[in-house]
């Protein structure tokens, strides 16, 4: 075993004790910021590379399932909602996860003293997140959902739907009937 992740193991254990959950055997690479520790929950055999920086804010939960590889640099943000991650998910790298936005309605207001805006944000099973994605206040992930590199994603998408673009769109869905994943129609 690679002496890094021997020490990322050692550093998962000693910090169970301070989270609602962290399920063994994990490892975590040295995290930039964790906040609300309490209300965090890691699954068994998650992979944390490091760059980490999570926030479980006031009444905010973030719930990462078993089998998890999250590469180096993911921002997660939870603030009054569920932030869920389904089992077998991998995330790579510089990657911002939120259930959190601001308002902008009020044009002579500066966009952080405006109202914010609270919604479960959840990525389904066997999900793969591409490099640098954003995934946005209130998305919603089905099961095997593949998101390209630098996508910006809000809305609610299928099972075993592939997501690109900015704003991110459903570009191909897998067809059960002859096995194969086919380009969505355009509108």
């Amino acid at each position: 075993m690679d002496v890094a992740k021997l020490v990322w193991g050692l550093r998962a254990l000693l910090n169970a004790p301070f989270f609602k959950r962290i399920g063994m055997p994990s490892y975590l690479g040295k995290p930039t910021y964790i906040s609300g520790r309490r209300r965090i929950s890691i699954g068994k055999r998650v992979r944390i590379f490091p760059g980490l920086r999570m926030e479980a804010i006031g009444k905010g939960t973030i719930q990462i399932g078993d089998n998890v590889s999250i590469g180096q640099n993911l921002h997660l943000i939870s603030t009054k909602a569920d932030l869920c991650i389904g089992d077998n998910t991998t995330i790579s790298g510089n990657v911002l996860i939120t259930n959190t936005n601001h308002s902008y309605q009020e044009i002579d207001q500066h966009i952080m003293q405006q109202e914010s805006i609270f919604k479960k944000t959840t990525i389904g099973p066997n999900c793969f997140i591409g490099y640098g994605a954003v995934i946005q206040a209130g998305t919603i992930l089905g099961k095997q959902c593949i998101v390209g590199a630098n996508a910006v994603v809000y809305g609610c998408f299928p099972d075993c739907s592939v997501i690109a673009g900015v704003p991110a769109k459903r570009i191909k869905q897998y067809c059960f009937e002859t096995c194969t994943w086919d380009k969505v129609a355009k509108k």
